[in-house]
């Protein structure tokens, strides 16, 4: 490349993209001190007369048929760690999508929450190579902008047409986790590169990107010359245009809201990366593992995960673990790293989230009550479906919750609705 086109490529700054129930961290003040409750047995002494009441409830309600003979759930009161009640607290089951708590949590602990994925464009030898960051928010107006500042550095340099390849290198070949079906990248997710607009679910997310990078060069005037074809950037190659995306801790809250696997499955990638592992299942799933043993003493016994999402049928964590995983949210000392956890759990009734009416939930007699009042992870695999979250209850205490239901012979809307139930119960608006 000539020093005149070299310096006629100028990098363009691109602009950073960017509840009814009070947090957890309202309260979290009042707690002087925090333990998990891993070794902690599952036991009803000691409760008052609320908790009771709470109890016995559930120890009726949990017999209900909808639940099937493979039903594990666990109640706490945050403040004190006590547990109010206990179903098979400690059987790991498939917890599907409540694994993506896991996940964030992991993520959110490595990256830090104000952290921001790069995509990049180069030049170097006629080509613009776009680089995948693992932006999975990443738009078709960001892309846009990427485009018009890659048009004006060519226009610069005098140069009437380029090749246009993406960079997806930043990833290991995509591949199917243990435990994974066929046919989830049909309409699960797509396979996992570090590149993608608009959350397409699509086999090559990354050649779709570059097509759409193409399409907004030629709308700048720019000529594009032959396919877009996939490659790796040179260091000596020439930055011309930068996104960030928005901020970790925006992009978890989307996630949850949304249970979307795609962006689970980045952020297992991007946080391997960020711990200085490969970019793979593997390694991604044992940094979460590391992440919530080592620096916040959750007990990994009975646990497996394969990937970030919960697809994986293979998957395996207790409610006693999710619960705890829950538990963190009311600490203080945690209160800042993972606080977009809390504010992306779905509430009861949240029309858009996936605890919303459009997906039936919350809407029966015994449930209704308890809209607005129940914030939580959802998690639905043929065979299993999950709720997990936290509510205030009568007494005016946050309480969390895990119920993990497997194999149920019963109608997945009518486990659901049980589920709800069950939560409506913790609350106490069941009464």
């Amino acid at each position: 490349m000539s020093l005149a086109v070299r310096r006629a490529f100028i990098i363009a700054a691109v602009p950073v993209t960017g509840a009814l129930l009070s947090a957890p961290s309202a309260l979290a003040a009042d707690k002087s001190t925090k333990t998990t409750t891993a070794t902690q047995s599952v036991a009803a002494d000691g409760l008052d007369p609320a908790e009771q009441k709470i109890a016995d409830n559930l120890n009726t309600r949990a017999q209900n048929p909808n639940l099937g003979d493979t039903f594990s759930g666990i109640v706490l009161d945050s403040k004190s760690d006590k547990v109010i009640w206990g179903h098979d607290a400690d059987t790991a089951l498939m917890p599907a999508s409540n694994a993506k708590l896991a996940t964030a949590t992991a993520a959110l602990t490595v990256l830090g929450p104000e952290h921001r994925f790069t995509t990049k464009v180069v030049y170097g030898d006629g080509t613009l190579t776009l680089i995948g960051g693992g932006d999975r928010l990443l738009s078709t107006a960001d892309v846009t902008e990427l485009a018009k500042s890659a048009a004006a550095g060519v226009k610069s340099a005098g140069l009437g047409s380029v090749k246009v390849r993406i960079d997806d290198s930043l990833f290991a070949e995509p591949s199917l986790a243990n435990g994974w079906n066929d046919s989830y990248y049909d309409d699960q997710v797509s396979p996992v590169r570090s590149l993608v607009v608009d959350g397409k679910l699509s086999a090559d997310t990354s050649i779709d990107a570059g097509k759409i990078f193409a399409k907004q060069l030629a709308d700048q005037g720019v000529t594009v010359d032959g396919e877009v074809t996939r490659g790796t950037a040179s260091a000596t190659d020439v930055p011309v245009g930068q996104h960030l995306s928005p901020t970790l801790a925006e992009t978890v809250k989307k996630m949850l809201k949304t249970s979307n696997n795609d962006i689970a499955e980045t952020m297992l990638r991007m946080t391997a990366i960020a711990a200085g592992k490969p970019a793979t299942f593997e390694d991604g799933t044992a940094v979460v593992r590391d992440v919530l043993s080592r620096r916040y003493g959750v007990s990994m016994e009975n646990f497996e995960i394969y990937d970030g999402s919960g697809l994986s049928r293979a998957d395996r964590i207790p409610a006693r673990t999710v619960a705890d995983l829950l538990d963190l949210l009311t600490d203080p000392r945690y209160g800042h790293r993972l606080r977009s956890i809390d504010e992306g759990l779905p509430v009861a009734g949240e029309a858009g989230s996936t605890l919303g009416p459009e997906w039936g939930r919350f809407d029966t007699p015994d449930s209704q009550c308890a809209v607005g009042q129940v914030k939580a992870k959802t998690g639905t695999l043929t065979g299993a479906i999950a709720l997990s979250g936290l509510t205030k209850a009568a007494d005016g205490r946050w309480k969390v919750f895990s119920f993990i239901e497997n194999q149920s012979s019963a109608d997945p809307a009518a486990t659901k609705d049980t589920l709800d139930g069950l939560a409506a119960t913790v609350n106490g608006c069941w009464a």
